[in-house]
């Protein structure tokens, strides 16, 4: 703390904040960023703004689309495991695919990074981690903004935030509107449970008494900690060129509210989705979780994704050549259900004996 006597001259880093050290995490990052340059933006720092030329990239007519998002408390994960580095693509992932959905294409990415007191070498794992994910998202990291708080965060402790920006062509944007009764919904497995419910997931891991530094009892390959910072799966290189060609009616990303309250974001009025839970395999993380807090069914599927992290509604007769295209990309690929007349909302209904002990089982959630 500074010398309270009035007399004192004080600086801002006795204050507690360190300017030079700002200063020296930019010149680390600055090759990261760099790796990450694309058509329209050559990502590099230091400036006030990050600049992206829009003809550069081929556009001609876009709409621009805008995401922001964090990680929430699976950072509290990384921070007590001293695991940094993957935190970041989950903080591009939750942007990036939320720009997908809207049939988008990412372009340039800025992240937010804050703590009480700056450290270097956390910081600048938990960008290499960005720029991970804006490589794999083939988007730029054009900028952000690091911010010494002493006084908000305790000791340790760091923030994330992050806003991406893409562009769709006009009228190849997604809205929903080319949903139809007879669309087949397909699902893309997820990577474990990104980066929503970690609230929950921490709370069940404290009262099953399992150690994050011991085997996962879900997983014996892998360490706890390890296995529940994978890191969300990015949907954008698999799926685009998908978008481009029209062959996919919507996309819902599966983050906070699961199956129950995505799904139905992408239907118009009068179309309702049923999903069949016995059509993929749960996830043993997530059956562990189950079993953890005795969880029910529909707040399963209202609180995770279950192991779809995105799902796609497309015409019946696109299905099988989707599904081998997005195979030999790389996802795996779920028929999990259709669209069909009545109520816009989703219902999943399933008898898969891992989901609930009781056999088959239906929520339904409205508009």
């Amino acid at each position: 703390m500074p010398d309270p006597t009035p007399d004192t001259s004080l600086t801002y880093a006795d204050a507690g904040v360190s300017i030079a050290a700002g200063n020296a995490l930019v010149k680390m990052i600055a090759p990261l960023a760099r790796s990450t340059a694309r058509p329209g933006a050559d990502a590099e720092l230091g400036g006030f703004g990050g600049f992206f030329d829009l003809k550069a990239a081929g556009y001609t007519d876009p709409l621009l689309v805008a995401a922001n998002d964090g990680v929430g408390t699976k950072l509290k994960l990384a921070i007590a495991t001293g695991k940094h580095g993957t935190v970041g693509i989950d903080l591009v992932a939750m942007c990036v695919n939320d720009l997908l959905v809207q049939g988008a294409e990412p372009l340039f990415f800025l992240d937010y990074f804050a703590s009480a007191k700056l450290d270097t070498g956390v910081a600048a794992s938990v960008v290499a981690g960005i720029a991970d994910g804006c490589r794999l998202a083939g988007c730029a990291l054009i900028g952000g903004e690091t911010a010494e708080m002493p006084g908000m965060y305790a000791a340790g402790d760091y923030d994330l935030a992050g806003f991406s920006v893409g562009a769709v062509e006009r009228g190849h944007q997604l809205t929903g509107d080319r949903v139809a009764a007879g669309d087949v919904l397909l699902g893309l497995a997820s990577s474990g449970a990104h980066s929503n419910g970690f609230s929950l997931i921490r709370a069940l891991v404290e009262r099953s008494g399992a150690r994050l530094d011991r085997p996962a009892p879900f997983d014996i390959d892998h360490l706890l900690g390890d296995a529940l910072l994978t890191p969300t799966r990015i949907y954008v290189k698999s799926l685009l060129p998908h978008l481009k060609a029209g062959s996919i009616h919507a996309l819902a990303h599966i983050t906070g509210g699961g199956l129950l309250e995505n799904v139905p974001r992408i239907l118009p009025a009068g179309r309702h989705a049923t999903i069949d839970a016995a059509t993929w395999p749960l996830p043993p993380l997530f059956g562990w979780l189950q079993a953890q807090g005795r969880i029910e069914p529909g707040e399963l599927a209202r609180t995770f994704n279950c192991g779809i992290g995105m799902v796609l509604c497309v015409a019946a007769s696109h299905v099988d050549d989707l599904s081998a295209q997005l195979s030999e990309a790389g996802e795996v690929v779920h028929r999990i259900g259709s669209v069909t007349a009545g109520e816009r909302g989703c219902t999943v209904a399933g008898a898969d004996e891992v989901w609930s002990a009781r056999g088959a089982w239906s929520v339904t959630h409205g508009a």
